[in-house]
């Protein structure tokens, strides 16, 4: 019968009309006997079909990473060796990274820019289009990617390891680029690894895969886009003209994005949409936490499509339940870095349960590993985990949160509280609530604990959020109680703005409360931060009120303590009234025992004596303050009364003693990181330096490392220390 294959040409394939069942798509004969038809097909040679060309098209400008890009062509263009050298081998490249960072834009820009690598085609294979809930359906990925090499339905294999075996041998002899998008799981990337020598793999995956690097994957993680890469795609997007006429806006909206590109695509599609919306008026908009993840989506029909919260949602929706909740109250916690305990205590579980729903978490691209090793949520992923709290946590679950957090926190507060000042005065009396919780700072079997005072640094910015948080739930009483453990570290470290916060709301709960000894402390404590912001009106105002409430409470020793901040006002206005409320805060001490009070009341008096013109009277009684704080053991009061000796010294003519005084004072001071303290004195030597004719470089030393401590507490006087170093300079100049 003619058209019948001789057995020797490429495969044939012969079908009854009659029966309906056609095989193939390419008809290469027919003849008709007795009514009969039948159609013989052949399939082409290999070599003879088109070569692969897959990878999607990039619609827009493709700005940024370009770092990423060189990377791949030196970890693939070689075939994996990542030297050039050897080109026999397959590389595996591994773009990891958050939903929305960008990864399969950099993947196709990097096929589109790598075109003449792989001369025999690039295949590209979308997982996300085959997720089933499972996972993609790796049989028929595996399909795609034959159905690309020529291989026809009516020949395809049915099982997946047929399928992985004809892969291969399709793909020996070729050298070309798969990219396998989207992936979730190693498993659907070991089928697709061609066989040709110089052959790539790249893959994009939200997860961070680390089985592949077993295989000789190379993971490379996207990071969220800076500043300047921000701004770059948003001028691509809009325009340079419209991001310089409105450049202050359309920097407030890269910060708000974040640097995820997805966002600053919506963002941009919004503009674009909206002729009469502004970057200003945007910015304004996405300002608003509450508002900002609807903000960033698209209106109309499809809006659900083109938002950071549907380019999150598919990473969230495969998370396992137990993750997922997890990850919901992450996204409540008012800290933005936390370690895995406080993860724990957000979500109520015990930190060997928390420990791998974390590592899920990070594993999904939702919760990023900071270098100390935190965790930290993107600011937009978290507003995401906070959008899913409020529809699937009901409303008490998310109070109680807010209060073991809290809790968590006043308790290790409390305890570097101790630890770094023992004898202080507390009005909150924690000592049953500590009593069965193990002190993280202390150092069983001689082993040193963490350093507490360099915790309350690291967690500074935590702890004011979680007063903030908790505040706003009304938990009043462990508010005030953490606001006065907390400014233990503002002692030591004058960030004046958070000290000055922190107190406001301690303060504020204490009111709310009904405690006015709790008041009387946070208000009498807040007339420092004030007072060094020069808000000395409101300072006063605060002491007025912080006297009222210490009489009402009948604290004596909290009295003798109000007295001595209100004469620290008076020390700036009226020496009388400065030395009247010492000699109060004295008395008060002595009558109610307190040896340490009533020696820092005498330290204060002192200096009111020094500033009232009495010298010789204030070294007398600064002595005695000195003396009496050295026996307690309470060295950086005692620095501090050094450093008062060595001005009256200075007051009173004897400039030698006034440094060696003010010298050892400021490095006894910043030996117990006071350093505020440290700073004065180094300002008294400075002056002394100055005045007396010294070796400018030791005036600018004093003067430099003055500047740095005021600088990074916000003190009004590090402007103050520039223009006398520029001072210095502008003289030093002149005198070349």
């Amino acid at each position: 019968m003619s058209g019948v294959s001789d057995g020797r040409s490429a495969p044939q394939h012969v079908t009854n009309e009659l029966s309906g069942n056609v095989y193939g798509p390419s008809v290469q004969a027919g003849q008709i006997h007795g009514g009969i038809a039948y159609t013989v097909i052949q399939m082409p040679e290999p070599d003879s079909w088109p070569k692969p060309d897959q990878v999607p098209p990039l619609t827009t400008r493709f700005v940024n990473r370009v770092r990423e890009l060189a990377d791949l062509d030196r970890l693939l263009s070689g075939g994996g060796s990542g030297s050039g050298e050897d080109d026999s081998g397959i590389g595996l490249g591994l773009l990891t990274g958050l939903p929305g960072i960008g990864k399969t834009a950099t993947a196709c820009r990097w096929a589109q820019l790598s075109r003449d690598l792989f001369p025999d085609g690039q295949i590209y294979i979308d997982f996300s289009a085959l997720r089933d809930g499972e996972g993609g359906d790796v049989s028929e990925a595996v399909g795609m990617g034959l159905r690309a090499l020529g291989v026809m339905d009516a020949y395809m294999p049915k099982s997946l390891a047929e399928r992985t075996a004809l892969f291969r041998t399709r793909s020996a002899g070729r050298r070309m680029l798969v990219v396998l998008d989207d992936v979730n799981h190693p498993a659907q990337v070991r089928p697709l690894v061609p066989k040709g020598p110089g052959s790539a793999v790249l893959i994009t995956s939200n997860a961070r895969l680390g089985e592949l690097a077993l295989d000789g994957a190379r993971l490379m993680p996207l990071d969220p886009l800076d500043h300047e890469g921000g701004m770059r795609l948003l001028a691509a997007r809009c325009g340079e003209e419209a991001v310089a006429a409105e450049r202050t806006a359309a920097e407030r909206l890269v910060e708000l994005c974040g640097g995820l590109p997805v966002a600053l695509r919506v963002v941009a599609a919004r503009l674009a949409a909206s002729p009469r919306l502004t970057m200003t008026a945007l910015a304004a908009e996405l300002a608003d936490e509450t508002r900002r993840l609807t903000g960033m989506a698209l209106r109309g029909k499809q809006r659900g499509e083109h938002s950071v919260s549907a380019a999150l949602g598919p990473a969230y929706r495969e998370l396992e339940p137990a993750a997922a909740r997890l990850y919901r109250l992450l996204g409540r916690l008012p800290a933005r870095t936390f370690d895995d305990g406080t993860a724990a205590v957000a979500a109520d579980l015990a930190p060997a349960d928390a420990g791998p729903l974390l590592d899920d978490l990070v594993t999904a691209g939702l919760l990023d590993v900071t270098p100390e090793g935190r965790y930290r949520q993107h600011d937009l992923v978290r507003l995401h985990a906070r959008e899913r709290a409020a529809e699937e946590e009901p409303q008490a679950a998310l109070r109680a949160l807010t209060e073991r957090v809290v809790t968590h926190y006043l308790a290790l507060t409390a305890f570097a509280d101790r630890a770094i000042r023992a004898d202080r005065l507390r009005i909150a009396d924690l000592d049953g609530f500590l009593s069965g919780a193990p002190d993280p700072f202390a150092e069983p079997d001689g082993a040193p604990g963490p350093p507490p005072l360099a915790w309350l640094e690291a967690e500074r910015a935590n702890i004011l959020a979680v007063l903030r948080d908790a505040a706003r739930h009304g938990l009043h009483t462990p508010v005030w109680q953490l606001a006065e453990a907390f400014t233990v570290l503002f002692l030591h470290r004058r960030h004046l703005a958070d000290w000055k916060e922190s107190l406001e709301i301690g303060a504020a709960s204490a009111t709310e409360s009904v405690a006015p000894a709790a008041e009387a402390r946070l208000r009498s404590l807040l007339s420092r931060p004030l007072m060094d912001l020069g808000a000395y009106d409101r300072a006063r105002t605060e002491l007025e009120a912080a006297v009222a409430c210490a009489d009402v409470s009948g604290h004596t020793v909290l009295r003798a303590s109000v007295q001595e901040f209100s004469g620290r006002y008076w020390d700036r206005f009226d020496p009388a009234r400065a030395m009247a409320a010492y000699r109060l805060s004295l008395d008060l001490n002595t009558e109610a025992g307190e040896v340490r009070g009533a020696a820092i009341a005498a330290y204060f008096l002192g200096c009111a004596q020094d500033a009232g013109g009495d010298h010789r009277g204030a070294l007398d009684t600064l002595r005695d303050a000195y003396e009496r704080l050295t026996e307690r053991g309470d060295a950086r009061m005692a620095a501090r009364a050094l450093a008062a000796i060595g001005a009256a010294h200075d007051h009173a003519g004897d400039t030698g003693e006034a440094t060696r005084a003010l010298t050892e004072a400021a490095r006894v001071l910043r030996e117990g990181d006071a350093t505020h303290y440290e700073a004065q004195a180094l300002v008294l030597l400075a002056d002394i330096e100055e005045r007396t004719g010294s070796e400018r470089e030791s005036v600018r030393a004093h003067l430099a490392r003055a500047l740095e401590i005021y600088a990074a507490g916000g003190s009004l006087e590090a402007e103050v220390m520039r223009e006398r170093l520029e001072g210095l300079e502008s003289q030093g100049g002149q005198g070349s």
